[in-house]
């Protein structure tokens, strides 16, 4: 089963642009159909694999999300937990799992981006000379 369309990917890729114009944080997204693992084991493993705790201020960003399993997960680097309260990035999931459980996963994703990036915002705001350091595409696994 392809995970999203080509519209609906474009539109996932837009949303981390625009959130990424307002911070120097970086947010990657990952989608799978099936997590082999518990959903926080496999989240933690995208964010080695694609090198995201490389980011120069450790405020790099993992949305996962496995469709079939109905799980994801949003993990922030030690720059990030270092400044936010305990369970920051809870109301950017409770926002995403309000869309998912209507069966409208591209609106999900985008909300958690466009509130993660909000959230970044405050704590990394965007310098005049940022580099976007990771890519912001969609990573796809099960391949």
């Amino acid at each position: 089963m392809m995970a999203l369309n080509a519209e609906e990917q474009e539109r996932v890729v837009h949303a981390i642009n625009l959130a990424e114009n307002e911070t120097s944080g970086e947010i990657r997204v990952v989608i799978e159909n099936h997590c082999p693992d518990e959903v926080h084991d496999r989240a933690t493993y995208y964010f080695s694999k694609l090198g995201m705790h490389k980011t120069v201020l450790k405020n790099g960003v993992l949305i996962y999300i496995a469709l079939e399993d109905h799980k994801f997960s949003i993990i922030g680097d030690k720059g990030i937990d270092q400044r936010v309260e305990v369970g920051f990035w809870n109301c950017t999931k409770d926002l995403m799992v309000e869309e998912f459980r209507m069966d409208k996963i591209v609106e999900g994703l985008v909300k958690g981006i466009e509130h993660a990036g909000k959230q970044l915002a405050k704590f990394f705001p965007r310098e005049h000379d940022d580099i976007n350091e990771l890519p912001n595409d969609i990573v796809f696994g099960d391949r």
